[in-house]
């Protein structure tokens, strides 16, 4: 599996739960929270269970100093695209894209770290061994 797809999935998952469109779990769930509980809560913990898979992952890889680390360098290249007239922020929804955009890279990187450490160094990242 590659840093593409593991971006992808967290890209996903955190649209998955909001974005700027109808098409959310958060909003679905306001709406329909009373008609639907026991589906409410199902897709609640699916997503979860998500957040956690990637959330620990992330910590245990780059831990939060290498989170911020990451998310100071996309806000970084944002800011440069921004000052260059690249990219305009007046858009609330689009600034909405852009930070999910922003914590899924996040997100990829800490589950990706492994392998691209691998890669670069040639050293190999094993488990602690929990007894």
């Amino acid at each position: 599996m590659s840093f593409a797809l593991r971006w992808l999935f967290a890209f996903v998952l955190l649209a998955a739960t909001y974005n700027p469109t109808e098409w959310n779990f958060t909003r679905w769930a306001m709406a329909n929270w009373e008609g639907n509980l026991p589906v409410t809560v199902l897709t609640a913990l699916i997503l979860m269970v998500g957040y956690i898979i990637y959330i620990r992952a992330t910590l245990r890889s780059i831990g939060l100093f290498g989170m911020l680390l990451v998310l100071a360098l996309v806000g970084a290249i944002l800011w440069v695209l921004w000052d260059f007239g690249l990219l305009d922020l007046s858009n609330p929804q689009l600034s909405t894209w852009i930070g999910i955009f922003a914590l899924s890279i996040v997100l990829g990187v800490g589950l990706s770290w492994s392998i691209i450490r691998r890669r670069l160094s040639g050293q190999v990242d094993t488990d602690d061994v929990e007894e």
